[in-house]
């Protein structure tokens, strides 16, 4: 059984893999687009604040400083309206001042983090962050208290017999559009600079929203990705489904059918090791992006919602998109000359230093061991090499500007006959 199942997923895979899959899963994009009514949240929230510990992981503890608290209308469920727990903030501005925003998605275990929130604003972005599995903050990760407006929880793949409207994804799709649509109607922010990340969970929702919501001027999906099917980490989970749930999971919600429409920029983020959302998979992902896409796999970096906000790289490439900053490395191209590959590389910020990854096993993306070699960079032309050890499977370069910030080419493994490309 186990051997058919992944036969079935290995094709459902590679059925996404020639033309643009349309979308299968439609919202009603018209209401999603207009800014939700909101409800006040403030005396719920200092309920939960006297109960709620404040200890130092944000994962755990709730301050509400320097934010403030709401609920917005979500889509009904089993025929009952919904409402989403959400905390915003709005850096200071001055007279007729325009801020640019994101929206946060939280991954799976996650709520509304306010300590997300301050995160952009003190970099000068309005920020909404809100919970998206019917619950609010309190309690801990897995295990958060629901409040009595919440829409459907997080069942991983098990709901996928409900109608496609009483379904998580569809709700959470659904509350995401629905805060940037609320965010858009904030005086104090640029509505046509905002921008989306997600992180785990919330970077697999990432993939879906920035298809179906063009208003977004950016898209940070922080580890999750699509070709699920494809996962050694998930088969128990398809085994579990069985063969018929799994394809129709696969056929509505997996990110492979939708990146393909992706047109704004993008900025992928990844450990090199991540047992979710393995290499393999991400690396298939970033590549069927449509868009401007840029790669930052980081050697060695670890999941969870506070790793996941912590790269300078997210913050750097949004402003390079909505504040005219320097913005992040641009790879132009990259290919292998015999036993040497190149990149080269466009963009403002000075490269400081590349490095070529590469592991001598790649059978298991989760525990394979990565090395690191300098690269030769050529600043001049742009352009950087390096000699690829004899017994490297599969590699990847990085390249690290002056501030210390990585951009990363695809990863690639080395192939017997493998069509090369002559050194630029």
């Amino acid at each position: 059984m186990l051997m058919m199942t992944l036969l079935i997923v290995t094709a459902l895979a590679e059925a996404t893999d020639g033309q643009e899959t349309p979308a299968p899963a439609r919202w009603d994009m018209d209401r999603l687009m207009q800014p939700p009514a909101t409800y006040p949240a403030g005396e719920l929230v200092d309920q939960w604040l006297e109960s709620h510990p404040r200890h130092g992981n944000p994962e755990l503890c709730v301050t509400g400083e320097d934010v403030q608290a709401l609920f917005y209308e979500g889509l009904p469920w089993k025929g009952k309206p919904t409402r989403v727990f959400a905390w915003w903030g709005i850096p200071k501005t001055e007279g007729n001042e325009k801020v640019p925003g994101i929206v946060l998605a939280h991954g799976g275990g996650g709520t509304a983090f306010d300590e997300w929130v301050r995160l952009w604003n003190r970099r000068g972005y309005a920020a909404i962050a809100m919970d998206l599995t019917g619950t609010r903050p309190g309690g801990e990760p897995g295990n958060r208290p629901r409040h009595e407006w919440g829409g459907p929880p997080h069942a991983g793949m098990q709901g996928v017999d409900a109608p496609v409207q009483e379904q998580w994804v569809y709700h959470a799709v659904a509350d995401i559009v629905l805060a940037h649509s609320l965010l858009r109607s904030f005086p104090e922010v640029d509505a046509g600079c905002i921008g989306l990340t997600g992180i785990s969970w919330g970077g697999f929702l990432t993939c879906i929203t920035a298809a179906v919501d063009s208003r977004f001027r950016f898209a940070v999906p922080v580890y999750g990705c699509g070709y699920l099917t494809q996962s050694p980490a998930w088969q128990a989970v398809w085994k579990d489904l069985g063969e018929a749930r799994t394809k129709r999971w696969f056929d509505l919600w997996d990110p492979a059918n939708y990146v393909g429409n992706i047109a704004m920029p993008t900025l992928w983020v990844n450990g090199s090791n991540d047992r979710h959302f393995p290499l393999s998979i991400h690396g298939k992902s970033y590549e069927r992006c449509g868009g401007q896409r840029t790669l930052c796999v980081q050697v060695g970096m670890l999941h969870s919602h506070v790793h996941g906000w912590a790269p300078e790289e997210i913050y750097a490439f949004a402003d390079g998109l909505a504040k005219a900053g320097p913005g992040l490395v641009r790879i132009t191209g990259q290919g292998r000359a015999g036993r040497e590959p190149w990149v080269t590389y466009a963009g403002s910020p000075a490269l400081d230093s590349a490095e070529l990854v590469y592991a001598s096993d790649a059978s298991d993306w989760v525990e394979c061991e990565w090395h690191t070699l300098p690269a030769q960079v050529d600043v001049a032309n742009k352009r950087v090499r390096a000699a690829l050890p004899g017994d490297a499977q599969v590699y990847f370069f990085n390249l690290v500007d002056d501030r210390g910030l990585i951009v990363s080419t695809k990863n690639v493994r080395v192939t017997a006959g493998e069509a090369q490309s002559p050194a630029p």
